[in-house]
C-alpha cells in the first residue's frame, strides 16, 4: 500500500498559515495602537511623532506631491488630434455607385482621415518645465520650513506642559508646608501662645495654595491635550507623563551660542527664491506665447471614382493680429517684481529673527541663572529660618506668611525663567535652521 507522500508539504502549509496569522495579528495590533502615545514622552519622541502625524505637516507634504504631479504634467507632449469624416452622401435618392461597383468602399463618398499635431515652439516647453521645477523646489522648501517651525512649536508646547507641572508641584509643596505650620499653630493656640485668628490666617493661606495647585493641575492637563493635538492624536486624553525636565531643556548649549548669524540657508528663504525662479520662468513662458504654435496636418482622402486615394499635408497657426499677450506679460512682470521683493524681505527678516532670538536667549539665560544660583537659595534659607523661628515663638505670623509667599513667588519665577529660556532656545534653533535629526521609530 502506498504511504502518504505529502506529509512534509502539509506541515509546511501549517507553518505558513501560522506565520500569516501571526503577521496579520501583529499588523492589527500595530494599527490599533498607532494612535496612542507612550506613557512617558520625551521631547525627542514628541518631535518624531509630530513629523509623522501632524496635520499641517501632512498638508505641506501633499503640496509636494501636487507639485511633483504638476512637473509630470509639464513634461507631457500635446496629444495629436485624429478626425474621420465621410461626406458627399446623396440624400435625394440618386445612386452613389461608380464604375467600380456599388460596394461601400466603391461608392462616390468622400472619406477623409486626418491627423493633427500641435508643436510648441519659442521655448514654451522649456519655460513650462522650469516653472514646474521651481514650483517643486518651493513646495519642498515650504515643507522643510513647516518642519522647522513645527519642531520649535512642539518644544514650546512641551515646555508649557513642564511649566504647568512645575507650578502645580510648587504650589502643592507650599500648601503642604503651610499645612504643617497650621498644625503647629493649632498646638500653640491650644497652649495660648497665639490667637485663634492667627491660626485661621495660616489655614486660609494653606487652603488658597491648595486651590491654586488644583487649578494648576487643570492647566497641566490642558497643556497635555494641546500637545497631543499638535502631535496628531485622534483622541487626545492628556494622560502621558513627560520624561524630560524643565531644567534640562533650559540648559545653555555652546552650539547655539556660537552658531553663525547670517551664513545659513533657511527653508523660508529657499522657498522665496524658488518662487522668484518660478516667476521668471512664467514670464518667459508668457513672452514665448506671442510666437504662434503651428499645427501640422497629415490626411488621407478616399473619393471614387475620379480621386480614389489621395494624401495631403498642411500647417495652420493663429495670426497674432489683435492679441499680443500684453496683459499676461505685464501680470507676469508684476509677479516677478513682487517675488523679488519678497526674497529681499524674507532675507532681512531672517537676519532680524536671528539677532532677536540671540538677544532674547541671552537675556533669558542670564535671568534664569540668577534666579537659580542666587535668588532661589536665599529664598529657601529665609523661609526655613523664619519657619524655625515661628515654631520657637521668635517670629510673628506676618513674618511667616511673608517668607512663605516670597519663597513661593521666587520658585514660580524660577520655573517661568527656565521655561522662557527653553522657549528662547527653541526659537533660536528655529531661526538658525538647526533642526533635530529624527531617526525613524524602531518596530
Amino acid at each position: 500500500m502506498k504511504r502518504f507522500p505529502q506529509r512534509p508539504h502539509w506541515r509546511q502549509s501549517v507553518r505558513l498559515l501560522s506565520f500569516l496569522f501571526a503577521l496579520a495579528t501583529a499588523r492589527a495590533q500595530t494599527s490599533t495602537n498607532a494612535g496612542t502615545l507612550p506613557a512617558r514622552l520625551s521631547v525627542a519622541d514628541a518631535r518624531r511623532i509630530a513629523l509623522e502625524r501632524n496635520w499641517d505637516l501632512l498638508a505641506a507634504k501633499s503640496d509636494v506631491d501636487l507639485a511633483t504631479a504638476q512637473r509630470f504634467v509639464a513634461r507631457e507632449l500635446p496629444n495629436p488630434t485624429f478626425s474621420f469624416s465621410t461626406t458627399k452622401i446623396n440624400s435625394d435618392g440618386r445612386p452613389n455607385h461608380t464604375a467600380a461597383g456599388n460596394g461601400l468602399w466603391d461608392r462616390s463618398y468622400d472619406t477623409v482621415a486626418a491627423l493633427n499635431q500641435l508643436i510648441e515652439i519659442g521655448g514654451k516647453r522649456r519655460a513650462r518645465l522650469d516653472s514646474t521645477r521651481a514650483g517643486l523646489r518651493g513646495a519642498e522648501a515650504r515643507f522643510a520650513d513647516a518642519r522647522r517651525l513645527l519642531e520649535a512649536g512642539v518644544t514650546q508646547v512641551y515646555v508649557a506642559v513642564l511649566l504647568a507641572d512645575e507650578k502645580q508641584r510648587t504650589l502643592a509643596e507650599s500648601a503642604a508646608s503651610l499645612r504643617k505650620e497650621a498644625n503647629i499653630a493649632a498646638i500653640r493656640q491650644r497652649a495660648g501662645d497665639i490667637s485663634l485668628a492667627d491660626q485661621s490666617q495660616i489655614e486660609i493661606a494653606a487652603d488658597r495654595l491648595e486651590l491654586d495647585a488644583a487649578a494648576a493641575a487643570t492647566d497641566a492637563r490642558n497643556a497635555r491635550l494641546n500637545l497631543e493635538v499638535l502631535l496628531g492624536e485622534r483622541q487626545p486624553r492628556g494622560m502621558f507623563q513627560p520624561s524630560d525636565t524643565l531644567m534640562a531643556l533650559a540648559g545653555p548649549r555652546d552650539d547655539e551660542s556660537n552658531a553663525p548669524s547670517a551664513d545659513f540657508n533657511r527653508p523660508d528663504i529657499a522657498a522665496a527664491e524658488a518662487a522668484r525662479a518660478k516667476a521668471e520662468a512664467d514670464l518667459r513662458l508668457q513672452q514665448a506665447m506671442r510666437i504662434p504654435d503651428p499645427t501640422f496636418l497629415v490626411q488621407y482622402e478616399h473619393q471614387p471614382a475620379d480621386q480614389p486615394n489621395t494624401v495631403g499635408i498642411g500647417v495652420s497657426f493663429p495670426l497674432p493680429l489683435w492679441n499680443f499677450n500684453r496683459g499676461n506679460i505685464s501680470a507676469a512682470r508684476a509677479s516677478l517684481a513682487q517675488a523679488s521683493t519678497a526674497v529681499e524681505k524674507i532675507r532681512a527678516q531672517a537676519v532680524a529673527d536671528t539677532a532677536n532670538a540671540r538677544n532674547v536667549y541671552a537675556t533669558a539665560v542670564a535671568r534664569w541663572q540668577r534666579y537659580r544660583d542666587e535668588l532661589l537659595p536665599k529664598s529657601r534659607q529665609v523661609r526655613a529660618a523664619v519657619a524655625f523661628a515661628y515654631e520657637k515663638g521668635g517670629a510673628s505670623l506676618l513674618d511667616l506668611l511673608s517668607a512663605e509667599r516670597n519663597d513661593n513667588d521666587v520658585r514660580l519665577a524660577n520655573a517661568q525663567a527656565a521655561a522662557d529660556t527653553a522657549n528662547a532656545l527653541a526659537t533660536l534653533r528655529a531661526a538658525l535652521n538647526q533642526t533635530e535629526t529624527i531617526s525613524p521609530q524602531k518596530p
